[in-house]
This record gives C-alpha cells, sequence and structure tokens, in this order.
C-alpha cells in the first residue's frame, strides 16, 4: 500500500465507558469499522488496561500496525483491589469532571505521530454515550463524533425523561418511605413510544431523595450534551424497539440500530482481530466442557454481570432457591459479587447441588448462551445480557440490580414476552418457583417460543442489505466518512 494511501484511510478513536458491559460492544463496533478499512485507536482507562492485561496476557493488547490501544487516567485515585469493577458514580463523577484535557492530548498526539510517521490522522471519534466530555474534543479538531450508547433504546429514553420528572417534581422523593409506601407504582403516561410504564420501570437513579444527586446531574448532563453528536447509535435492531426509536428520532440527532452487533462481528472473516478480546476477568472454559455433558435445553445459566453486588443473606437466598428448584444450574460468581465480602456458599447447599451444577467466576457468555444445553437464564438484566439471551433465543428469569435494568426487565416480560421477574427482596421459594416456571412450566414454554421468534428477527436484521447492515453501511458513508457539519 503506498504512503498516499495510507494518508487517506480513515482513522476512528474509539473510547468505551470504563466498565465491562462498555469495553466489549465497543470492541465489537471497533472491529466492524477496522474490517472496513478504518485505522483504529481502542481507548481504555489506564486501570482497565492492566486489568486487560493480566486477564488476558501481557501481549494481548499489543493489538496490530492498524488496531491499537491507547490509555487515559480515569482521574480516580489507585486502587487497592486489583480486580473489582470501580464505583461507578465515582467513575462517571471523575470521568466527566477530569478526562477532557487527557483525552484532548491524546488526540493531539495521534496527529503529531501522523505527521511524523505517515500513519492516518484522527478522521472521527466513537466514543461511550456516557462520555460526552469527548465531543468537546473532536469538536476542537473539527471531526465528526458518534455516540454510542450501549443502553437499550427504552433505557435510554428513560434516561431522556429525567428532566420532565425532576420538573414535574416526580423526582427526587420526597423522603425514604416513598420507596415502600406504592409512590413506585405511579404510571408515567407521557412519555413518546413507551406504554404501561411505571415510575419503578425507569432507570433507578431517580430512586434518591437527594437533592443533589450526582447520578441524576450526571444523567441530565450527558441526555442532553448527547444532542450535540453527529449521530447516535445503539446495539439493538429496529423491530425489539421500533416505538420508542421512532420516538427517539424525532428528539435527537440521527439514530441508527447496529445490533446485535456480535453477530455482525461473527460474520467477519477469520482474521488478525478474531484474537482481541475484552474480558477483564480469566474466562473458565471448563463450563462449556461442562455442558457439553448436559441434555438439551436442561440447564439454568446464572449470571448477574460484571457490576450487581448483593447482599450474603441475598447470596444464600439465591442458592437454596437453585437448590430446591431441582434443576441442573451453571453459577458465574465473580470475586466482587458480594458487598464487601468473599462469595460463601453454604457447605449443605455445596453437597446437595454437587451432582448437578457448576460454579466458575466467569465465562464467556455468548458461547455460553448459545449452547444447546442452557434453557434459561437468571440475569441482572443488563443490556448486553439481554441481546445475548434473545439473539440465542433463551427465555429469561429477571432481577434487575439498577440503572435502566429495571426498564430491561420490564420490556422483557410486557413487551417481548421472554421474561418473568424476581422480587429485589429476593426469597428462596420465589427463585425456586420461577426457575421451575421458567424451565419446565407452561408459561416457561410461551416464553421459549417467543424468545426463538425474537432470535431469528434478530439474525434477520444482521444479514446483508437488511437493517442493521444497511445502517452501518449509513453510519460509515454519511456519517464518519464526512467531513463535520456544524
Amino acid at each position: 500500500m503506498g504512503s498516499i494511501d495510507m494518508i487517506q484511510k480513515p482513522h476512528a478513536v474509539c473510547i468505551p465507558a470504563p466498565a465491562q458491559g462498555h469495553i466489549n460492544p465497543m470492541l465489537n463496533l471497533a472491529k466492524l469499522l477496522h474490517h472496513r478499512g478504518f485505522h483504529v485507536t481502542f481507548v481504555n482507562t489506564e486501570y482497565n488496561h492492566s486489568r486487560l492485561l493480566r486477564s488476558r496476557g501481557p501481549s494481548s493488547l499489543d493489538g496490530l500496525p492498524s488496531f491499537r490501544f491507547r490509555t487515559i487516567p480515569d482521574g480516580l485515585p489507585p486502587s487497592d483491589a486489583a480486580d473489582v469493577t470501580q464505583d461507578i458514580p465515582a467513575l462517571c463523577q471523575s470521568t466527566s469532571k477530569l478526562c477532557l484535557p487527557y483525552f484532548r492530548d491524546l488526540l493531539q498526539r495521534l496527529n503529531e505521530e501522523s505527521a511524523a510517521s505517515g500513519s492516518p490522522p484522527v478522521s472521527c471519534v466513537v466514543s461511550d454515550g456516557m462520555m460526552t466530555f469527548t465531543l468537546d474534543a473532536a469538536e476542537a479538531i473539527g471531526v465528526p463524533e458518534v455516540l454510542f450508547w450501549t443502553a437499550s433504546a427504552c433505557g435510554f429514553m428513560g434516561y431522556v425523561q429525567y428532566r420532565s420528572l425532576v420538573d414535574k417534581g416526580l423526582t427526587p422523593l420526597k423522603d425514604a418511605s416513598y420507596l415502600t409506601n406504592g409512590y413506585l407504582d405511579t404510571t408515567i403516561d407521557w412519555i413518546p413510544g413507551m406504554r404501561n410504564i411505571r415510575l419503578r420501570d425507569l432507570p433507578s437513579f431517580l430512586r434518591t431523595t437527594d437533592k443533589d444527586d450526582l447520578m441524576i446531574d450526571f444523567c441530565l448532563r450527558e441526555t442532553e450534551r448527547a444532542k450535540r453528536a453527529s449521530a447516535i447509535v445503539f446495539n439493538t435492531f429496529d423491530r425489539l424497539e421500533h416505538e420508542v426509536l421512532d420516538a427517539l428520532k424525532a428528539m435527537f440527532p440521527p439514530i441508527y440500530t447496529l445490533g446485535p452487533l456480535h453477530l455482525l462481528t461473527k460474520q467477519l472473516p477469520d482474521n488478525d482481530t478474531k484474537s482481541i478480546g475484552s474480558n477483564l476477568w480469566k474466562e473458565d472454559l471448563g463450563c462449556l466442557e461442562w455442558l457439553d455433558s448436559k441434555q438439551p435445553g436442561s440447564v439454568v445459566y446464572v449470571n448477574f454481570g460484571s457490576i450487581t453486588v448483593m447482599s450474603p443473606a441475598q447470596l444464600v437466598e439465591f442458592a437454596w432457591g437453585l437448590a430446591n428448584s431441582d434443576q441442573a444450574f451453571l453459577w458465574v460468581i465473580r470475586p466482587d459479587l458480594v458487598v464487601g465480602d468473599t462469595a460463601i456458599l453454604p457447605p449443605d447447599f455445596l453437597a446437595a447441588t454437587r451432582e448437578r451444577s457448576l460454579l466458575a467466576s466467569w465465562c464467556p457468555q455468548e458461547r455460553v448462551l448459545s449452547h444447546s444445553a442452557v434453557g434459561g437464564f437468571l440475569t441482572h438484566c443488563g443490556w448486553n445480557s439481554m441481546i445475548e439471551s434473545i439473539t440465542a433465543g433463551v427465555p429469561v428469569v429477571c432481577w434487575p440490580f439498577f440503572g435502566e435494568q429495571q426498564t430491561n426487565c420490564r420490556y422483557s416480560c410486557q413487551e417481548w414476552g421472554i421474561g418473568m421477574e424476581i422480587d429485589s427482596n429476593v426469597k428462596r421459594d420465589e427463585v425456586s418457583r420461577q426457575v421451575r416456571e421458567l424451565m419446565e412450566g407452561e408459561r416457561g414454554k410461551e416464553m421459549k417460543r417467543k424468545a426463538m421468534e425474537w432470535k431469528e428477527m434478530a439474525r434477520e436484521a444482521t444479514r446483508p442489505s437488511e437493517s442493521s447492515c444497511l445502517n452501518l453501511d449509513e453510519v460509515i458513508d454519511k456519517v464518519l466518512l464526512s467531513p463535520r457539519r456544524d
């Protein structure tokens, strides 16, 4: 390739929010851009970069000449704990207040290197929707920026409503009794594209009594600033969330659905980026062999994602609920799943379930969900988990933890027909009843049927010349490759 071609190659700087559930989909999008001829610089925080090297090996982020990794500080003080997800409100605060100069300097350095070495200068930025400080940096060097909201479209719409909820006096709550007195069951009937939504179904940061709440303030600011983006993209597909998407399109810059992204990256040829992974914990691949020994559709997969934490008492209720359900289960228990403690399971639980259970510390979730032995998923309803479950045709039992997981749960149960919800105050009898229903009951069979319908629609959306593929073409041609228009 001649040097003149090198200069013309587009250069995308991709920057996820520094949490596992944001890094994975951004890496998928970065690989798709790389396959389409982009030079890619992928920006992690220093903290997560060192975690990735620990989990995947010291040379795992050497990258390729045209797919490089760089870092910026996250602004938080150094942590003693090696493998824990940092405090999310603290991260949101520090990145929005402190990261802009580091990111601006990085863009400048990349352009200086380009002048010196002939590598392509930065031509566009693809940033997480929670990192809108990057808009200032992209505008400063005159390149377009696409915001990638890794939440569902319905979850994003929930955040967009925070301004109205504050203006109408619905949040912050008057006092703590409002959390338990039925107030959260108030129906909100004025959100465009959303039906039958209650206050409790909207992203959970509104459940505060603090008028200066950091997360409400953060959501107000980030959703407002999103209007400055050249475009906004979501890891969803049109048919799954069409009503909310139509409503959002009337309120924001161009909006594109590119999902399920992991189905698009699966279609890429076996190339050098295949080996670039993003798991911050070491994966336990033994669980796939264990699943190979199980009957089709016989195993409940249990994973509460990378951020959810629970009390020791809740852990024990889940444990006995799973034991009493009489189902086989694969349970991922992260090192930091229990608040301020190691996850310790009762010895008699371990004895009672030894023959039909496997406990793992982390696993390749996409491969687990698409394994024929998995028949149901007990989940926290994070968006990556939901879209991977839908794509695999696996119905869910929902235990949403925070953020827009509440909204995803509501949609799974009410709109998509693939889920049932466990009360946040988890009790073993309810866990065992719902898990049994999921795996053996009539309602479980109906949910499985719906999940298989959605699976087919997800696959259809990612076929060549269907919606998500066409949208990717359009984002590249009309937004990322076009000069910025202000």
